[in-house]
């Protein structure tokens, strides 16, 4: 087991931890998140045992923070905000790209989802494959390779999040959804804007935008 695993293990989730969760949870709804099923999810997973141990005393601030691989653990707002989006339920199968420090799949876990997830940065992969099972939360298959691909041989899917910022919309994503299905993805450079695309026929689909949000790059493969 890696170092940063067997630090954060040690680490207990106290009365105290779950009470600031409790009051991100209220943050959170101030802010306009209505499902309970998502609040319920934030209030539960211990987010400070995903951080580096620098920023613990920060866990529950609706900031994000610094992790490995110059990548970030997203703010609990987006993180509550593009799970709304998808309007998943028990059982349904989705596609998150760009699994990260594994809290938002650890979301779409309580949620009781199928998840499968796709991780670019290899360092990351294997501390969150490592990792998520240490806190019982199993995801349906965890992948290191190419987000932009998308994982054709499990779709369809009900719900596809992309939790980095998408230069473009990846083809083979929207292709992967089912008919009913939903992608929510940042789209853009330097600042993105959360986009809701809903597949509401073979070749149709209807997008809304949400507003700017800051995501790192979505990478792609280029070999």
């Amino acid at each position: 087991m890696c170092i940063f695993i067997k630090i954060i293990l040690k680490l207990k989730d106290t009365l105290k931890h779950k009470g600031l969760r409790q009051k991100l949870v209220q943050i959170l709804i101030k802010k306009g998140v209505t499902s309970k099923i998502v609040l319920d999810a934030i209030g539960a997973i211990p987010r400070h045992l995903f951080m580096d141990s620098s920023f613990l005393d920060h866990a529950y601030q609706d900031k994000a923070f610094p992790i490995a691989a110059d990548q970030t653990i997203s703010q609990p707002y987006t993180v509550a905000f593009q799970t709304e989006l998808m309007q998943v339920a028990k059982g349904d199968k989705v596609l998150e790209i760009g699994t990260g420090s594994g809290y938002q799949t650890a979301v779409l876990c309580e949620l009781g989802t199928k998840v499968f997830s796709i991780e670019r940065q290899h360092e990351l992969f294997k501390i969150t494959s490592k990792f998520l099972p240490k806190l019982n939360y199993r995801p349906k298959k965890l992948i290191f390779g190419d987000g932009y691909k998308g994982l054709p041989e499990e779709a369809p899917f009900k719900a596809i999040i992309v939790t980095a910022g998408a230069p473009f919309v990846p083809k083979p994503l929207l292709a992967q959804l089912e008919v009913g299905g939903r992608l929510v993805i940042p789209v853009g450079d330097k600042v993105q804007i959360m986009t809701l695309f809903v597949r509401t026929g073979p070749k149709q689909f209807e997008k809304t935008e949400f507003g700017e949000f800051k995501f790192v790059p979505l990478l792609e493969d280029k070999n």
